[in-house]
This record gives C-alpha cells, sequence and structure tokens, in this order.
C-alpha cells in the first residue's frame, strides 16, 4: 500500500483557510466581549443618572452649577449610548460607530471637565452634609457593588480605552474587502483621537500638581514656579563648583522646561520654613550651553559646564546615573528651545568636516555659510529681524536691530532671587 501526500495547492489552501478562520474566530471573540461590555456600561451609566443625576435634581440638595460641574455631560453621555448598543446587539457594528462616532463631542466635554469634577466633588464633601449623606446612603445600594461615586465618574473615561482595544482588534481581524473595514477603521481613528486627548490632559494635569508642589517647597511668593507653558522635568541635589577654589557646596535645582531654579534649604530651626527652600537664581535655558567637562566613562559621577550669557555654572555630582540622567535632561530641554532648523556641530565633527574640504574654497564655504543664514527663512536672530534696505537709512536700522538684540541677551541672563 503506497502513501500518497496532497498536493501542494491544496496544503497552501488549507493553510490559507486555517488563517482565514482563526481571524473570523478573533473577529467574533472581540465582538462579543464589545456587545457584552456595553451592555454592562449602559447598565452601569443608567444607574448614575437615575440615582444620582435625577434625584438630586429633584431634591435639589446641590446646586443646579455645581451638579452640571460634577457630572457634567454624563446624561448625554448614556443617551448616544443606548442606539449604539441596539446596533451592537442587532450585529451591525460597523454602522453603530458609523452613527456614534460624531456625537463623541459629549465625550470631550466630559474628559475636559474630569479633574475640575473631582475638584468640586471633593470641596463638597468637605462642606455639605445632606450631600455627604446622599452619596452614602446611594453608594450603598446593591445595585452599585460596593463603588464609590469617585469610581463611577471614571467610567467614559475607562469606556474609551476599551472601546480603542476592541476596535482595533477587529479591525486587524476583519478582512478590507468587508463593508465593515471602512467604518470600523473611521471608529478606530476617532476613537484613537479620544484617547490621546485624555491622556494629554492626563499629562497636563499631573504637570500642574508638580509645578504646585514645588511651589509649596518655595518659601515666599517671590520665586513664581506655576506659569503657562512650563512643564516640570526633574529635581535633585547638584554640587556647585565656585570658579575660585573654595569647596562646592549641594544646592537642590530643579529643572523645568524653560528654566533651571538653584534653591538652598532653609534653616533646621527655623520656626515654620525648616521644611522648604529659598530661591537662588533662576537660569533661563534658551540661550543655555550644556557640556560634559568629565564624566564621558563609567566613573563615579561627573561634572557638568553649563554657559549662559552672562554666568557660568559648574555642577557636580557623584552618582553616575544621577549625573548622565542630569545631562540627558539638560540637553534634551535646551534642544526644544532652540530653533528646530539650527544644526550644531560638535567641535571634531566641525574640524573634520573643515578638513575634508579643499583650502581654495574655505573662503567661499565661510561667505557661502552667511548668505545662507541671512536668507533661508529660519526662526533664529536673522530671519527674526526686520528686512534691511540698503539706502541712507540703512545704519539707522542696523543699529536699532543690534540695539534689540542686546536687549533680549539680556533679559535671559540669570535672575537673582
Amino acid at each position: 500500500m503506497s502513501f500518497s501526500p496532497c498536493p501542494p495547492d491544496a496544503l497552501a489552501g488549507n493553510c490559507i483557510q486555517q488563517q482565514r478562520d482563526r481571524w473570523e474566530m478573533k473577529r467574533s471573540r472581540a465582538a462579543r466581549e464589545l456587545v457584552q461590555s456595553e451592555q454592562r456600561y449602559c447598565q452601569q451609566l443608567e444607574l448614575v443618572t437615575t440615582y444620582f443625576v435625577e434625584i438630586l435634581k429633584a431634591k435639589g440638595t446641590l446646586r443646579q452649577d455645581i451638579r452640571e460641574s460634577i457630572f457634567s455631560s454624563i446624561k448625554a453621555i448614556h443617551s448616544v449610548n443606548q442606539p449604539l448598543l441596539v446596533h451592537l446587539e442587532n450585529g451591525y457594528i460597523g454602522r453603530g460607530f458609523d452613527q456614534f462616532c460624531p456625537q463623541l463631542h459629549h465625550y470631550n466635554v466630559f474628559v475636559d471637565n474630569i479633574y475640575d469634577a473631582q475638584k468640586v466633588l471633593w470641596t463638597q464633601l468637605k462642606k455639605n452634609k445632606a450631600f455627604r449623606r446622599f452619596k452614602k446612603l446611594q453608594e450603598g445600594r446593591p445595585e452599585f457593588n460596593n463603588r464609590k461615586l469617585e469610581d463611577l465618574l471614571q467610567l467614559p473615561i475607562e469606556r474609551i480605552d476599551q472601546y480603542k482595544r476592541l476596535l482595533q482588534e477587529m479591525t486587524a481581524n476583519t478582512n478590507p474587502d468587508n463593508p465593515e473595514f471602512q467604518q470600523l477603521s473611521r471608529a478606530v481613528a476617532a476613537v484613537e483621537e479620544l484617547h490621546q486627548r485624555i491622556q494629554n490632559n492626563t499629562r497636563r494635569h499631573e504637570n500642574h500638581l508638580q509645578l504646585c508642589r514645588v511651589q509649596k517647597l518655595l518659601k515666599g511668593r517671590k520665586t513664581k514656579v506655576l506659569a503657562a507653558g512650563r512643564w516640570y522635568i526633574r529635581e535633585g541635589w547638584l554640587k556647585v563648583v565656585p570658579s575660585k577654589g573654595a569647596d562646592a557646596k549641594p544646592k537642590m535645582f530643579f529643572l523645568f522646561s524653560d528654566m533651571l531654579l538653584q534653591a538652598k534649604r532653609c534653616g533646621a530651626l527655623h520656626p515654620t520654613h525648616s521644611d522648604k527652600f529659598a530661591g537662588q537664581h533662576a537660569y533661563p535655558l534658551r540661550e543655555c550651553a550644556v557640556e560634559k567637562v568629565f564624566g564621558h566613562t563609567k566613573g563615579k559621577g561627573g561634572l557638568l559646564s553649563l554657559t549662559f550669557p552672562k554666568a557660568k555654572l559648574l555642577l557636580m555630582s557623584s552618582n553616575q546615573e544621577d549625573f548622565n540622567d542630569w545631562y540627558q535632561s539638560l540637553s534634551s530641554a535646551v534642544r526644544k528651545l532652540q530653533p528646530k532648523s539650527t544644526v550644531v556641530l560638535q567641535r571634531e565633527d566641525l574640524n573634520q568636516e573643515t578638513r575634508n574640504l579643499p583650502s581654495s574654497s574655505n573662503a567661499s564655504r565661510k561667505r557661502n555659510m552667511i548668505n545662507t543664514n541671512m536668507v533661508n527663512d529660519q526662526p533664529g536672530e536673522l530671519a527674526q529681524g526686520p528686512a534691511i534696505e540698503w539706502d541712507s537709512s540703512a545704519p539707522k536700522r542696523m543699529k536699532q536691530s543690534t540695539a534689540e538684540h542686546s536687549s533680549e541677551a539680556s533679559t535671559s541672563s540669570c535672575v537673582i532671587l
């Protein structure tokens, strides 16, 4: 009896069919989880709307503006999710999300207000005894399964993360020829945009908390840390090496996206500020140059040189990991403040480039560099200045531009606090 193997075409056809079956199985599993989780989600939204929003409105325990600040657009979210649930239960997932995604602005309102809602809720729990009793009574209902109101207000945020995961899984396992593929792809893009909005809000909130924490660490009101567009990066102790032969003194440094703040600890015997710091210098990073003096090898720490228009700092750390992190953080912060089109060459790279050029072309190369800087549309000093007109008034305009440049340089020097 002879053995007859299957033809190669048949084996290939079986493998393709098996792969399609696996895709369909993953798609069906994601669709089933999407429907079941949507049912639970809508039930929880209905409970919050009924036992908190509507009853609070009827009882008048909270003013309307306070109630709207806490619950925001959660009632509207419940309304737009009801039709989505009907479509999902009937198997029209793509069509359901096609009609649901244009209503995501209700979620935008909710996620933008979530941190203010938490603050207002905390304030009311502290000041309003009637609301505090009402909240505890409602949370004790068996329908809520011991979940607090603070957790229930996170339901829409958590649901967006679930939408993102399940829709991505369904799209990845849907044939591009399927009519639902385009609908699911549009839904994934809309949900990912909202998910990114949530993450950005979270980062801004955490950054605001860090700025507030640092502000509270500094005594007095002279040093202002809270500023629009400022981001907290890191903090830590570094030794300041003086230019003359004195001993290096440890100082606390706070690094922000636009400033390096040097501070010293208040006296341990101070009656009210023993655990705080006094700001000494604020160094703007826009025109800062960061360089490793030593610490290039795997030794114990290193020395950093920070050069500002009218100041210079030598900072030392005996911890190699901490030293490297400070160098990377400072370099990154300075790089982000500089014009994106500016190319910074290391000294050895510049020397190598100069050696590779013919000697006769060095002069023309320098002229070309000057002309290029004046013509290119760069956000640098020359590009920002007014156009120079070569007429009788040209010297006056050039002098005025130089004076403006000098004033900008003086404002970017360190501030003694």
